[in-house]
Parts: C-alpha cells; structure tokens; sequence
C-alpha cells in the first residue's frame, strides 16, 4: 500500500489537464490544501479520497493502493463471521451444507 499518494493525485491531475484551483474548487477545498497534498505535507481524509477518486474517473486502490494480503483476509474473516451472527440456526445449516460440498 502507497501511504505518499500526493505523487499519484498530482499525476492523475495533471494527466487530466487540471489546475489545483480546479481540483481545489471541485472538492471545496483551497488550492493550498491540494498542494500541500500533492508534495507529502497533508493526507487527505477518507472523504476526500473518494470524492477525488470518482473526480480522476479511477478507484481508490488505483489512488492509494490495493489492501495488504494479509489485511483483506483478516477483512474477509471478519466480513463471513458478521454475515453468519445474523443467520438463524435453520440458515447456519444450510450454509454449513454447502460449505461442505464446496470442500469435497
């Protein structure tokens, strides 16, 4: 995961023949904030990535990178094991079922 992203958002600006000020403008931010994003001063906040991201026409893992491996199991993991609280007991058996048979 690229945690100095400021590279990649001045890139994708450019590559799309923007200004800071247009950037700046279009997010509701100052043209000071974008170039103290761009240089490595100032990590933009979660919000603002993804406003930027759909901005550029791109994803976040194309932004800032794709999760760590290691990461998006424990994600993964955690996202099943939620899914299955809300399951009843009838629903836990036929998932368990099927489970199974995915393994033969």
């Amino acid at each position: 995961m690229n945690e100095n992203y400021g590279e990649q958002i001045k890139t994708y600006r450019i590559n799309l023949g923007m200004t800071q000020n247009q950037v700046a403008k279009e997010l509701d931010v100052t043209p000071g904030y974008i170039s103290n994003v761009e240089n490595g001063r100032t990590a933009m906040s979660l919000r603002l990535l993804i406003y930027y991201s759909k901005l550029m026409g791109i994803t976040l893992d194309e932004l800032v990178g794709k999760l760590e491996p290691a990461y998006q199991k424990s994600a993964t993991d955690n996202a099943l094991w939620n899914a299955i609280k809300t399951l009843n007991d009838n629903q836990k058996e036929k998932l368990l079922a099927t489970i199974k048979i995915w393994k033969q």
